[in-house]
């Protein structure tokens, strides 16, 4: 079963016969059917409830950076299949199936841009590509920004929406937790923030790693976010699970994240936070020249 299956919405109900099934969206929360145009620019959020659902990896660098400022790196990286590996597909078909759909090599979009004319590296996961699992090429690409943001003495942004590791790469991908990890203290080392963005959903290995390592946590309005499915605990620990449990709200309440941010608001509180960050970064440098 593919992470993507895991973590399916309610499927939308069909319209009228006489309706194109694309130019309709039904809200998941509150029920308003609306048209589709209606809800793209609003950049997915239900313009009647303010529910946020799920958007393409490509509209998330485009909320986000400066117009016609990203600049995209190793998009050349592609899969391997080491273990040849096989379950009800071959996983060599999973990536061809993966890479027709999403027009790209990988389950991450990995550049640089600028956010507020603040320069930063941006990661962004696909959730269409194989449910935006974290394998060997997703790994390498965030090391590679890490490194590229400490050259440049950048900040570093990262936006996760995925299942997990990828389990037809097996410990191959399980390695890139701690290799994405141990990349990070590059950052804290020469002060460089690191925010990270959970969206819906953050689960598994990319929950377990990286997405918990930002100096700043945010989440999206009621994003998916864990580690093991809420069967698997509530089996796991015999007992019910509270209302909300793996929701950012549950999250924030709890001190697990630092703050939720709706996603018209995702540009200027990243802005706003690189800027102090980066400005504190500024004056501790300063201080340094002053004393030598």
């Amino acid at each position: 079963m593919l992470f993507s299956d895991l973590f399916k919405r309610r499927k939308q109900p069909q319209p009228q016969k006489n309706e194109s099934p694309s130019h309709w969206i039904k809200c998941d929360s509150c029920g308003a059917l609306m048209y589709y145009k209606e809800v793209e620019n609003q950049y997915n959020v239900c313009p009647k409830c303010g529910y946020h659902m799920r958007i393409s990896a490509q509209k998330r660098v485009e909320l986000l950076s400066d117009k016609d400022s990203f600049v995209s790196y190793d998009e050349n990286l592609t899969p391997v299949d080491p273990l040849k590996f096989v379950d009800k597909k071959s996983y060599r078909k999973r990536i061809e199936e993966a890479k027709e759909a999403t027009k790209r090599n990988s389950a991450v979009i990995s550049g640089e841009c600028k956010i507020d004319d603040i320069g930063v590296q941006l990661v962004v996961f696909d959730f269409k590509f194989m449910g935006g699992s974290l394998g060997s090429v997703e790994g390498e690409m965030i090391v590679r920004a890490v490194n590229r943001a400490v050259e440049k003495r950048q900040g570093l942004v990262i936006v996760s929406a995925s299942g997990g590791a990828r389990m037809q790469e097996s410990t191959f991908s399980l390695m890139q937790m701690a290799k994405t990890s141990a990349a990070l203290t590059k950052l804290s080392e020469k002060r460089l923030p690191f925010i990270s963005v959970l969206t819906d959903p953050t689960m598994g290995g990319v929950s377990a790693s990286f997405a918990w390592l930002g100096d700043i946590i945010m989440a999206e309005p009621e994003a998916l976010i864990g580690f093991a499915g809420q069967r698997v605990i509530k089996q796991t620990i015999g007992a019910d699970l509270p209302e909300g449990f793996q929701r950012s709200e549950f999250l924030l309440k709890h001190g697990l994240i630092d703050m939720i941010v709706k996603r018209h608001d995702m540009k200027k509180t990243i802005s706003y936070l690189l800027q102090c960050f980066l400005e504190h970064k500024k004056s501790d440098l300063a201080n340094v020249h002053h004393f030598a």
